[in-house]
């Protein structure tokens, strides 16, 4: 029965596709795989732990460095809060466009009977004066599917939209409304946009994504957003721009000491994916990715394993599920103990993603533990698992 610990409230939709045959929760001793949201997660803690999943885009707390060195296999689930997160990044611009925030504060302070009140309002309303989004320029830094998303909706709002991303997929340019204009550096979007939006994971690369250098190249009076990661925007850099009027407005969903009270920011208390429709998808994504990988060692969205998406055929019996270094002659060597113990391959898939080898061995018969053995202690092999299918 596999183990599975349970951090964070995940949504009950997702965990009850385990089914009876795994042992899962939140009190689960020695798991061999954790489901978290937000909390912290030390690989190192935990000694039988093959994977982890995340119900949500970002890994930064999960110590995936060190998952990698022992073959511990990483999940997250992109794309299942795309649409939480794109909703609520124009709410924000609505509200800080049309000044809503403070009209709603103006209308909490009415008194008086209902002439009074008219009166108050049509006299008070003009202070309230927003602008449209139509025909501003829309500028987009990571077109994955949150940025694809809000590049999508700013088109359908009436505005410009420019985007950037610097390793876009396939899948999601086809996503991809054509009246998007794609921009080949980031500096060109910087230059353009009215309202410029950042939807990038973190990562070393992006830390500090949009710093000095990056706010003198915007446009006086622009609106920058943050509906991605704390850390991508270099608070710092963002608070001086305010204080000299560069940028307008700083809307962002990760609040700070340094933010909170500043007239120029408006902060959410990280709702992104705060939905129960986003929940709920995460948490069926994970457990359906985290499912398939303990039952048939496929790899679908993982942060550091290359992914392999085959399922065993009816006549296999075992399969090897094998975590290597990605160095020269790991399949020579994983082949050559295979085929000295008389055992006939019928299928050998490999796949690498410039650290790490996955392979998935399919064998039309047991496996002995000897032989398993034998693979595990090849040198630079990080995990085996052996799966057994009945007949």
């Amino acid at each position: 029965m596999n183990r599975i610990l349970v951090l964070n409230n995940v949504s009950e939709t997702g965990l009850k596709l385990f089914g009876d045959a795994y042992q899962i929760g939140p009190n689960v001793t020695d798991p061999e795989a954790v489901i978290v949201r937000s909390a912290e997660v030390d690989t190192d803690r935990y000694q039988s732990l093959i994977a982890v999943a995340r119900a949500g885009a970002g890994v930064n707390n999960i110590s995936v460095a060190k998952a990698t060195e022992k073959g511990v296999c990483v999940f997250n689930t992109p794309g299942a809060n795309a649409n939480a997160v794109a909703e609520l990044v124009f709410i924000m611009l609505g509200l800080y466009a049309r000044r809503v925030d403070q009209a709603l504060r103006f209308v909490q302070m009415l008194d008086g009977d209902d002439a009074a009140i008219a009166a108050r309002v049509e006299a008070g309303k003009s202070k309230f004066t927003g602008f449209e989004l139509a025909g501003k320029t829309l500028g987009i830094v990571g077109l994955g599917k949150v940025g694809v998303l809000v590049a999508n909706a700013g088109i359908e709002r009436g505005m410009k939209v420019i985007g950037y991303d610097a390793f876009p997929t396939l899948t999601n340019m086809h996503e991809l409304s054509p009246q998007v204009q794609i921009a080949r550096r980031m500096q060109e979007v910087l230059l353009v946009a009215d309202v410029f939006s950042v939807h990038v994971p973190l990562s070393e690369k992006t830390k500090n994504l949009i710093g000095v250098d990056q706010v003198a190249l915007m446009k006086s009076d622009c609106i920058l957003m943050n509906y991605a990661r704390d850390g991508i925007c270099d608070d710092a850099a963002i608070l001086e721009a305010l204080n000299i009027g560069k940028v307008k407005a700083f809307i962002t969903d990760f609040p700070t000491k340094a933010l909170l009270g500043n007239a120029g920011v408006i902060c959410t208390p990280h709702l992104g994916a705060s939905t129960a429709e986003s929940e709920e998808n995460c948490a069926i994504m994970a457990a359906r990715q985290l499912k398939n990988y303990l039952e048939y060692g496929i790899v679908t969205n993982s942060v550091n394993f290359p992914a392999i998406e085959i399922f065993p055929t009816q006549a296999i019996r075992s399969r090897l599920a094998i975590v290597n270094r990605d160095v020269p002659n790991m399949i020579a060597a994983i082949t050559g103990v295979l085929g000295e113990a008389g055992v006939n391959i019928q299928a050998f898939t490999n796949e690498s993603n410039g650290r790490i080898g996955y392979n998935l061995v399919d064998i039309e018969a047991d496996v002995n533990d000897e032989v398993i053995e034998q693979i595990r202690q090849l040198p630079k092999v990080l995990r085996v698992r052996a799966l057994k299918f009945s007949k």
